[in-house]
C-alpha cells in the first residue's frame, strides 16, 4: 500500500503540492538569526562542540578586555 503512494524516483507523496510555494521565504530571517562559522580543520580538532569553542572565545574575550582597560 505504501508503496502505491510513494513516487519512486523523489520518495514524495503525489498528493504534496509545492506549486504556490516561495522558494526562500524565511532565508533572510533565517541567515539573519544565525551566525554560523565555518572552522578550518585544524581548529575544529581542538573545539569537538558548540560549547568549548564558545568558552574560548569568552575566555579570549576577557582577556582582551582586560588588556584594554590595563592600556587606557
Amino acid at each position: 500500500m505504501r508503496e502505491k503512494l510513494m513516487n519512486q524516483d523523489t520518495e514524495m507523496l503525489d498528493e504534496y503540492d509545492f506549486s504556490k510555494g516561495i522558494r526562500g521565504k524565511y532565508a533572510e530571517k533565517y541567515y539573519a538569526e544565525r551566525n554560523m562559522v565555518r572552522l578550518d580543520a585544524d581548529v575544529a580538532k581542538m573545539f569537538p562542540d558548540t560549547k568549548s569553542v564558545n568558552d574560548a572565545l569568552r575566555t579570549l574575550g576577557k582577556i582582551i578586555a582586560d588588556y584594554q582597560k590595563k592600556a587606557s
